[in-house]
């Protein structure tokens, strides 16, 4: 999925270590819909070098690609909204809001008549 808005807020960094070692997390609360009377916001997350990579900075209008993904923990359920790419956005509209990201185009279809062919498989 995709989103795109204004960063209204930068979480502090969290750390951490774990069996496979030392992790790190970073919260964003990005405001989108902004032209209705009441806009929305949603939190996300960047793990590890995303946090550096990305340089989120409070004020950015950004273009977030992210999934989101459900864990149990302890007998709770709880949402994580994961980014995994992201880009400035300078021209974004005021009514921006969710859209679904782009798919993968799909593979051409064969024609009978190519698929005769002396490859054993």
């Amino acid at each position: 999925m995709e989103i795109r808005g204004k960063i209204i807020a930068v979480q502090p960094l969290q750390t951490g270590e774990g069996k496979n070692g030392i992790w790190k997390k970073q919260d964003y609360v990005i405001e989108y819909d902004q032209s209705s009377q009441y806009p929305r916001k949603m939190m996300f997350n960047l793990w590890g070098d995303k946090i550096d990579q990305f340089n989120i900075q409070e004020g950015q209008s950004l273009r977030i690609s992210f999934d989101i993904d459900c864990r149990e923990y302890n007998g709770r359920w709880y949402n994580d909204i994961r980014a995994w790419k992201v880009e400035t956005d300078n021209g974004m509209p005021a009514d921006a809001g969710f859209t679904q990201a782009a798919q993968p185009p799909l593979a051409p279809e064969i024609s009978p008549s190519e698929e005769a062919s002396d490859l054993p498989f």
